[in-house]
This record gives structure tokens, sequence and C-alpha cells, in this order.
């Protein structure tokens, strides 16, 4: 079946995906954004129909997937859409739970498909990383450090911090990818026992004035302590992770496409390489 999938919001993500998409081999694509320049853009870029009104878009080309890349706000509006018209959806990851127990509710009683954004879950050293620690090979954990750090006006380099939603306290740039880390860190260690955190605006970033722009977690897994920090002010992009087992140490950095294992028996470090695609944005 040649699906019709319909790409709701063509800002950097909805361009994003149009990309993923076509890199899968789906060519069926349409486009709806309220701004004329990103259906511009999204045109002339990718080749497809663009629409500037979602009721046009579904009746005219009557989609069996929309892929949901608005601002987080609109999120909630779009998901119900897509359910009162019995079409499958994407959606991007977000900080807001809003209304989202009543989608649960909702999509229990409907044959669709419903798939909210877990990125990293599917990353090959992300899913190295589970299988080691399901292995055990690094004996007893003790505790674990993850750092994610970006710089926020490098997110939409073409816009001000203010223009688009990462200045807005609810969905912050760094309030952001504190569950967007959470997601791949809890599906491999499971849910903590108790959970501490402070979050702090520390620097001036224009257009940020109103978020906090560093986030601290403390997470007590009763067996072990995690630290997680997520940040906006870091000028390198990084995300890092150290993982203190009694038998071997487990570190990793976004940057190096390898993992890295320090062997106590051995006193020495192997390096665990995985491939991923290169990036073509």
């Amino acid at each position: 079946m040649m699906y019709k999938v319909l790409v709701v919001g063509l800002g950097s993500m909805g361009k994003r995906r149009i990309r993923c998409l076509k890199k899968l081999g789906i060519n069926n694509i349409f486009g709806f954004d309220n701004r004329s320049d990103r259906n511009l853009e999204s045109e002339k870029l990718y080749n497809i129909k663009t629409f500037n009104n979602f009721e046009e878009a579904c009746t005219t080309i009557n989609p069996q997937i929309l892929i949901i890349s608005v601002s987080p706000a609109e999120h909630l509006k779009y998901m119900n859409l897509a359910i009162q018209n019995g079409i499958h959806f994407f959606v991007e990851a977000s900080v807001l739970d809003d209304g989202l127990l009543d989608i649960i509710k909702e999509l229990k009683s409907k044959n669709l498909v419903a798939c909210p954004s877990s990125t990293l879950i599917f990353h090959p050293a992300i899913k190295m990383i589970k299988s080691i620690i399901n292995s055990g090979e690094l004996g007893k954990i003790s505790n674990i450090l993850v750092h994610s750090g970006q710089f926020l006006p490098d997110w939409h380099v073409y816009e001000n911090v203010s223009d688009f939603y990462v200045s807005n306290p609810l969905t912050g740039g760094a309030r952001e990818i504190v569950p967007f880390e959470l997601t791949w860190f809890t599906d491999i260690f499971g849910y903590p026992r108790r959970v501490a955190g402070n979050c702090r605006k520390t620097i001036h970033i224009t257009g940020a004035e109103y978020i906090d722009d560093t986030y601290n977690a403390l997470l007590d897994y009763g067996n072990f302590l995690a630290v997680l920090t997520v940040d906006v002010v870091s000028r390198h992009a990084t995300r890092r992770l150290l993982i203190n087992g009694d038998v071997k140490q487990l570190i990793w950095s976004w940057d190096d496409n390898c993992i890295k294992i320090f062997d106590s028996h051995t006193n020495s470090w192997e390096n665990r390489i995985y491939q991923i695609e290169a990036a073509h944005d």
C-alpha cells in the first residue's frame, strides 16, 4: 500500500521528517503549514505539494498518516484531529502532558497506530549500552552520570530565540530536553524510586530571559544513584555518559562512534565501535 503522509508543520523538525521519509523510500508526502514561506521552501527543497489549510489538506489528499511536527503547545490539537479523522500519527517529543491521558484513553478504543517520538532508544549506541547493562558485564552498578548540553541560540541559527517555543517557560529548551533524555535512560534502567531536582537560570541568553537554562536531577534507584544534568548553555553540543560498575567502567560521548569500556582485571580500555549513517541536513 502506498501511504499518503501529511507532515503538519514545516519548520526544522517537519523538514527533517520529510527527509527521513524519503530516506525510507516513502515519497507520497504532502505538507501543511500556516506560514507561506515555509510552504514555498518545502515545495522547492523536496518537490512536494503543500497546503495552508489543514481541513483542505485532509479533504484533498485523504492522508493515512500524520507527522505532527508543530510547536509543543499545538500537539494536542492535531493528535485529537488525527483521532477524529481516523488517521495514524507520529508526534514529536514534548514536555507538555496536558490532555495526554484522554488521548491514551481514546486510542484504546480505536484501531490506530499512535507513535510519540522516542528517537534515542533506536540509536545504535543506546542499544549497545542497553545490551551491555542487561548482560551484567559491568558488575554491580554504583553510580551513573549523564550530561546533555547544547547552546540554545544554535538550535535555530536562522531566527531569534524569542521567535519560537524554546523561549516559553512551559516549553523552554532545557526543560524540554529533560524528558527527552529520560526516555532512553528509563528504557535502560527503569524508573527510579525517588527523584530530587533543581533548575536555575544561570546566564543571560537574549530571547530566553524567562526560562531556566540548567536542570539537575538526582535519581535514586535504591542500589545505585544517577545524576542527570541538562543545560542549554554548553558552547559545544554534547551528550556524555559515565557508568561505574564494580568490575568495569563505561564511558560514552556523542562525539565518538564508540563506547569505551575499562576492564579492571586487564587494566585496559576497549573501544566498541558502532556504525551510524551521516546526517544530510
